[in-house]
């Protein structure tokens, strides 16, 4: 192992500071190694997998050129992978969840000249590391769309007499009670009222990433609650299979969830990480900088839904789902309109009368403060991913339930 080699330490700026610029790598001579928390059998990383390999082959990189580490936990473990893949030469490390960071910046202070990039992370803009990064996607413009076609379907049930519109509510399994999860289903729940202002949603936590038995279960909980319709921030198709069994309409994640629930199943959303790998790799091959946080949305081509089922979507939903995508692109549409949702007092944050929010600052995926406390409620809604690449709306809105028993 290398000795630790101390480096001058300079603040990385979000969307600023980056990397310092090495020699051209042929595309035939670079190494890629990746860290997944899980493997090609779970969706997440498959969908990490996929993207990084897709990337890889339009530039000319075979796949026998790309390490992978799978099912690596977020222990030491991911720093001896880190290490691992150093020691074989990758000239660019990727690990894909989120407790993965602190052991990938510890491997990054140890070998300057490899470039280590952190998905989902907080710490790159201030870490002090030139070659340590982080990215995300704006998923949250992907499940505000998903969420517009879930209330659709609670409308075509309305309309049909199978539930009353005060029973459109909806249940979310969650899996952890961090920022990014709770951006994510707000931003779906937001995407839902949009079309369907009854609509409410319960949201129950299963402090897994990925646990299909305890995600199913889950689900059928939030079911026997009266939930009519059912979305996830969880990794495997356990809700799915749940939802398929119990005759519910369901939203996944990352992958298409047909093949699992081909009766209940409408679309997913998902990151199309290809889009950041892509962009890595061009510039570790071309030795140039590149930026400490990354995240893009819709207009970049870096989120989406899945396919609709026409099995299960209502008439009407493609064209819908079509306007309000291209409303995100131009950005005449804002998923956190400030004009859009209510919320009580909380810390951090601040509310008028009617409990819309005047003001909030950014705060890490564990709830705390971000840099220089950032006012992040700008031209009349809250500014997502704008002062780090992962989410930081943490605010539980009115029409939300957290069960976080």
């Amino acid at each position: 192992m290398k000795k630790f080699l101390s480096m001058l330490l300079v603040l990385c700026m979000v969307l600023g500071l980056t990397a310092c610029a090495s020699a051209e790598i042929a595309a035939a001579d670079i190494k890629i190694g990746m860290i997944c928390i899980g493997d090609e059998n779970e969706g997440y990383s498959a969908n990490h997998i996929n993207g990084l390999v897709k990337a890889a082959e339009e530039l000319g990189i075979s796949k026998d050129q790309i390490t992978f580490k799978y099912n690596t936990p977020e222990t030491e473990a991911a720093y001896e992978a880190a290490i691992d893949l150093a020691e074989q030469g990758c000239n660019v490390i990727f690990a894909n969840s989120f407790g993965h960071e602190t052991y990938i910046a510890l491997a990054a202070e140890e070998y300057p000249e490899i470039e280590f990039c952190h998905a989902t992370g907080t710490t790159a803009m201030t870490a002090g590391l030139e070659n340590f990064h982080n990215y995300f996607a704006a998923i949250y413009e992907a499940r505000y769309v998903s969420g517009v076609v879930a209330g659709l379907k609670l409308n075509e049930m309305i309309e049909s007499g199978k539930i009353t519109a005060e029973q459109a509510k909806m249940g979310y399994v969650g899996a952890f009670p961090f920022a990014e999860v709770i951006s994510g289903y707000t931003s779906f729940y937001l995407g839902a009222r949009s079309v369907c202002p009854s609509a409410t949603m319960e949201v129950r936590y299963t402090n897994s990433w990925g646990d299909m038995a305890l995600e199913k279960e889950t689900a059928e909980a939030l079911i026997a609650d009266g939930c009519v319709l059912i979305s996830q921030h969880a990794d495997t198709t356990g809700a799915p299979t749940a939802c398929e069994a119990a005759g519910v309409p369901c939203v996944g994640y990352n992958i298409s969830m047909i093949p699992a629930a081909p009766n209940s199943a409408l679309t997913s959303s998902a990151v199309n990480w290809a889009a950041y790998y892509g962009f890595a790799v061009k510039n570790v091959l071309a030795g140039t900088t590149f930026p400490a946080d990354w995240s893009a949305g819709y207009v970049d081509g870096a989120v989406a839904i899945t396919e609709l089922n026409a099995a299960t979507v209502p008439a009407g939903t493609a064209e819908k789902v079509a306007e309000v995508e291209e409303a995100l692109k131009a950005g005449t549409l804002k998923v956190f309109d400030i004009t859009t949702f209510t919320a009580p007092a909380g810390a951090g944050y601040e509310v008028d009368a009617e409990g819309h929010l005047t003001s909030a600052f950014a705060t890490d995926t564990n709830g705390d403060w971000v840099a220089d406390a950032n006012e992040v409620v700008i031209d009349g809604a809250f500014s997502e991913s704008s002062v780090q690449s992962a989410p930081y709306f943490s605010i539980i809105i009115d029409g939300i339930t957290a069960v976080t028993e």
